[in-house]
């Protein structure tokens, strides 16, 4: 009681009064008791498996011969490292190496962190391949080309590897801990995910195609045979442009899927890694278009690419990031609402 562990001694039993209970029982009163004392290796099993069928997610820790059944039944078996004896150890999936309750707090706050990244790099990888397939997809109904296949082989192997493996360093966000535990049965696209990667696909695919159709402008004087199969080499220079640093900007949205980038707790706890894939990244896209003799691999002769239209292309892509905060604010709304 002075722990906080209970308010009264009625949330305390022993393990004989345990033995009264059959397996139905036993999900009512696990329930009803935070302490149970003097329990059997049979109680400790009997108390794991009534969680799980409540369905709980379990840990169960220990260090005896006796703690092993229970351990081994429950989701998450966390044995002693020090104290804990071989059985124990064998059957458990997590030994604490300092024997310190604690350090099961530092591994959830790891573990939570790691399952936050693989999130954020998996919605930036899809949202930006689903915008690339959909201008082309556009493009290929519309009767123009937008991208060739070596533009698209270097946005995968530069654009897309280099930042999303820089989003995989990222720290853990401040409120990771506060944030309740998700349901085991949650995949990749739950609690909204899935509805981000779809309309931030869309919304980079039309800045792109936005991109072209700029461009195409800038050297036809108007848009009136923009479906008509012209090449035009400004228009793709623009779009190309503006797919890389779009998606360059979409990793940086994606430091966090629910919280603002310009959050105190994200610029205090800067990551280097996506900065310096930025950085990377984008000198080798500069690259691509401007060094003569490369940029020709990529259909671009030298003045391809003026420094107004370079601006225009990067401005595009900028809007992600208004159009993603956006998307975070009104989430944000929402779940206070819930």
């Amino acid at each position: 009681r002075d722990l906080g562990i209970i308010d009264d001694p009625s949330q305390a039993i022993v393990g004989a009064e345990l033995d009264k209970y059959d397996d139905e029982q036993m999900l009512e009163v696990v329930q009803k008791y935070s302490v149970y004392a003097r329990v059997q290796p049979e109680h400790k099993t009997k108390i794991v498996r009534a969680w799980k069928a409540l369905g709980k997610v379990t840990a169960m820790t220990g260090d005896g011969v006796n703690d092993a059944p229970s351990i081994k039944a429950a989701d998450i078996g966390i044995g002693m490292g020090i104290t804990g004896t071989d059985v124990t150890k064998s059957v458990a999936d997590m030994v604490l190496a300092d024997d310190n309750f604690a350090t099961i707090v530092n591994a959830v706050e790891e573990g939570r962190k790691i399952y936050d990244n693989v999130c954020k790099v998996l919605q930036f990888q899809l949202s930006t391949n689903m915008s690339e397939v959909l201008i082309m997809f556009f493009a290929s109904l519309a009767n123009f080309k937008i991208l060739s296949p070596v533009h698209l082989l270097w946005i995968n192997m530069i654009t897309d590897s280099l930042p999303g493996l820089a989003l995989g360093m990222e720290k853990a966000e401040g409120d990771v801990m506060r944030r309740k535990p998700r349901a085991s049965t949650d995949g990749i696209f739950a609690g909204g995910a899935g509805f981000d990667m779809i309309w931030q696909g869309l919304f980079l695919a039309a800045v792109e195609i936005a991109a072209y159709l700029i461009g195409y402008r800038i050297e036809f004087g108007s848009l009136a045979g923009v479906f008509s199969g012209t090449y035009c080499l400004n228009g793709i220079a623009m779009a190309f442009m503006t797919v890389n640093f779009g998606e360059m900007m979409c990793a940086v949205n994606m430091r966090s899927r629910r919280n603002s980038i310009f959050s105190k707790d994200l610029l205090r706890n800067f990551n280097w890694w996506l900065l310096g894939a930025f950085a990377v990244t984008a000198a080798l896209t500069l690259i691509s278009v401007y060094l003569p003799g490369f940029s020709d691999l990529f259909g671009f002769p030298t003045g391809t690419l003026n420094a107004s239209e370079l601006i225009i292309s990067v401005l595009l892509a900028l809007t992600t990031v208004p159009a993603f905060e956006l998307g975070k604010f009104i989430h944000r709304l929402a779940r206070k609402e819930r």
